[in-house]
């Protein structure tokens, strides 16, 4: 073989390259392999979260300081993706410090990039006691191989807002540490939640006066993050620091022991509202709203309903402003005001009628705890009025939209309500669950065919959350060509052919009187006809599909409300056609769902009758599995199809 000396200097080099250690071509770091090879799936890895807690006395009250340091590891391309970070604060929670750097990775060290700009933006979105802002900034440099070290110090400014201690994320942690020191004499109680799993290690020691409690956990795998979970607090791994009580000059001092503790803080902040008169032209208008009412329900009725529609919802806080209701006489003349503020006016105009209402505190579905598990403010985050007429408990939230008085705020079903009866007097209670049945899109329809078009009528009755939804979304939809797509899109069936001719709507946005829309359709090509055979499928709406889950979801899911569907479908048989076959008729059951398919020849005409009852707010993965099972039967029945045959 001939080499040209080119040939002969490229066979050197490859030589030379074999030779070479792999090491020396390494990108990235030791550290970096490891982590890669231990976690391939992931984008970033948490490897060290150091948390120091201190609780001590200061001039006879207690001060509580938070510490935190943070370093990330990058794993891919994305690292950029994880440039922008915040922190948040507000007036509970004062920002005393902060540091940020990244490390990017570069011929074979790491060059450090400080954070110098941090930009400070409010941040307007809970509606009971947030006034937060956030501090913003970005990591430069960040590519694959990076780090990040970010370092804060916040001061709690009152020892009922001790955060939750999370031991488990999204991403994984290959070392976290909790250190909390604090005077001998405050109480602690840890509420543990999820943690049943982990190898969280815990010491405590008593030290100089102080007792250290320390949490320690190592090389944590990442949570799945999946849609609509019910609320992660009720899967991920934490521990909830709650002071009990404290001795201070000799005397014991009881914070948060119970929810007695938080009630009387809680109370202290709203007795003494609404202690003036009230503004004569309120007056009127209560007296004028409640003339014509002969029971206590009906004048309630008429004073929540004009609250609802007239005080707007606008949420602004500020320190202890999060916690206190402005006055009903300021919230009527401004017509706007969060939700304490609707719960104060609602309260007074019930109380000018002659009527007593009760404020109460509630947190929301997506809280996971009770008030005996976790006595503390996290475990509320919105304010309604409750009120007891003939024996019955009834949860008003006037932030609302046409919600009618017997039904509660969808998100708060099934949660408990801590009830103001006056000083070092309070009730909890449950909230009810609405019933499937209450929450109902019900439609009567008759089809006829013009050849593979089908053309039909409609008349729908919707009740319930499903109507609150329609109201909430055709406010939007404010001209005939816009009311016409709406229902275009939300009636839908069959296909994507479905066309709507007409639409008429009765009781559009009545609180106590079910929305009836009628309207005329056609769907073109919809039917198939195959010699002296016309194949068409009545399943025109499908519900049951939109109910399934994956095979591999891990956590619990949660839906907005129970809900139940009922179709009446009449076909008439086109001359000259009888039915050659129906399809076999459908009933499953279980504990969540009642699923039913019937097929009925009267006279000239086919009557279908689809009824579908979904009876959960929330499933595991297991009842999911049985969701889907029950739903894999149905979605076969949706398949099968009428055949008429020519005479």
């Amino acid at each position: 073989m001939n080499l040209n000396n080119k040939s002969i200097a490229s066979l050197l080099c490859i030589a030379f390259l074999v030779l070479i250690p792999k090491s020396a071509f390494a990108q990235y770091t030791k550290e970096f392999d490891l982590i890669k090879n231990k976690y391939p799936d992931s984008k970033i890895v948490r490897l060290l979260e150091d948390v120091k807690i201190s609780v001590q006395f200061k001039d006879g009250e207690l001060e509580v300081k938070q510490s935190f340091i943070e370093e990330d590891l990058y794993l891919d391309e994305s690292a950029t993706y994880g440039s922008k970070r915040n922190l948040r604060f507000s007036s509970f929670f004062e920002l005393e410090s902060v540091e940020a750097s990244s490390y990017e990775y570069k011929d074979g060290k790491y060059k450090t990039h400080k954070v110098e700009e941090f930009l400070e933006k409010d941040e307007m979105e809970d509606s009971f006691h947030d006034d937060s802002k956030s501090l913003n900034f970005i990591y430069p440099n960040l590519t694959t191989g990076s780090k990040t070290k970010l370092e804060y110090t916040e001061v709690v400014k009152n020892p009922r807002f001790l955060s939750p201690i999370y031991f488990g994320d999204f991403y994984p942690i290959k070392q976290k540490k909790v250190t909390l020191v604090a005077d001998k004499d405050i109480q602690f109680r840890f509420q543990e939640f999820n943690t049943e799993d982990y190898n969280i290690e815990f010491t405590k020691e008593e030290k100089r006066g102080n007792i250290i409690y320390t949490w320690e956990i190592l090389d944590v795998a990442k949570h799945k993050y999946e849609s609509n979970v019910p609320s992660y607090s009720k899967v991920l791994p934490h521990i909830i620091p709650i002071i009990t009580s404290y001795k201070s000059n000799d005397k014991n001092v009881n914070l948060l022991n119970d929810v007695s503790g938080l009630y009387d803080w809680y109370y202290s902040m709203v007795k003494d509202i609404n202690l003036s008169e009230p503004d004569a032209n309120l007056v009127n208008l209560v007296n004028e709203l409640t003339k014509d009412k002969t029971t206590d329900l009906e004048k309630a009725r008429a004073i929540y309903y004009w609250t609802q529609k007239n005080i707007k919802y606008i949420a602004f806080e500020y320190a202890l402003g999060g916690f206190i209701p402005r006055e009903a006489n300021d919230v009527y003349k401004k017509k706007y005001g969060d939700c304490k503020d609707n719960s104060s006016i609602l309260y007074e105009m019930l109380k000018i009628a002659g009527l007593e209402g009760n404020l109460t505190w509630i947190g929301t579905r997506k809280i996971a705890y009770s008030y005996s598990d976790v006595p503390t403010p996290i475990v509320d985050n919105h304010m309604i009025l409750s009120i007891e007429i003939d024996d019955k408990t009834y949860f008003l939230d006037a932030t609302g939209r046409y919600l009618p008085i017997e039904m509660p705020s969808s998100f708060i079903q099934g949660k408990e309500a801590l009830i103001s009866n006056g000083e070092a007097k309070f009730e909890i209670k449950d909230v009810p669950v609405v019933d499937a049945k209450t929450n109902a899109f019900k439609e009567v329809t008759t089809l006829r065919l013009n050849d593979t078009e089908l053309v039909g009528s409609t008349k729908a009755e919707i009740s319930g959350y499903y109507k609150i939804d329609f109201f909430n979304q055709l406010e939007d939809a404010n001209t005939p060509a816009k009311v016409k797509e709406y229902y275009n899109y939300k009636m839908r069936k069959g296909n994507n052919k479905f066309l709507i001719d007409t639409v008429s709507e009765t009781n559009k946005f009545d609180y106590d009187k079910d929305l009836v829309i009628d309207y005329t359709f056609n769907i073109n090509d919809y039917a198939k006809i195959l010699g002296d055979e016309i194949y068409i499928n009545l399943n025109l709406r499908k519900d049951e599909t939109d109910f399934k889950f994956e095979d591999d979801r891990e956590n619990d899911i949660e839906v907005t409300y129970k809900s139940y569907y009922d179709y009446v479908t009449t076909l008439e048989i086109p001359d000259g056609y009888v039915v050659d076959y129906l399809p076999k008729d459908l009933s499953l059951s279980n504990e969540f769902m009642n699923s039913k398919i019937t097929y009925e020849t009267i006279a000239n005409t086919i009557v279908y009758k689809h009824q579908l009852e979904m009876d959960f707010l929330t499933l595991n993965p297991e009842q999911q599995k049985t969701i889907s099972d029950a739903i894999k039967v149905v979605e076969k029945s949706f398949k099968d199809t009428i055949v008429l045959k020519k005479q």
